[in-house]
């Protein structure tokens, strides 16, 4: 099983959208500033995940989370959910 994952930066807020086969692993990796592309960025909360059955499929799920679609449908998905959408406070996407 893989996971298409979205971290939110609690330092500015932005998004960071990726995949991996282990998902706690790789969230324990990205606060403890292991990886390259989040590295000074953290800490992050895990603001949304979708498992796929194989990594083909996590990978075209992420390309696609990663356009304007992609990130049009997440913003719609998770606005409700979000505390940021309470205050009126804009959210940033990567």
């Amino acid at each position: 099983m893989y996971y298409v994952y979205i971290l939110q930066s609690k330092k500015d807020r932005h998004w960071y959208t990726g995949y991996t086969d282990d998902l706690r692993k790789r969230f324990k990796e990205h606060n403890e500033n292991k990886v390259y592309s989040t590295k000074g960025r953290g800490p992050f909360e895990l603001i949304y995940y979708e498992a796929c059955l194989n990594q083909q499929d996590a990978t075209s799920r992420e390309k696609y989370l990663k356009t304007g679609m992609g990130k049009r449908y997440l913003k719609n998905r998770l606005t409700p959910f979000r505390k940021d959408s309470i205050t009126g406070l804009n959210i940033y996407y990567e």
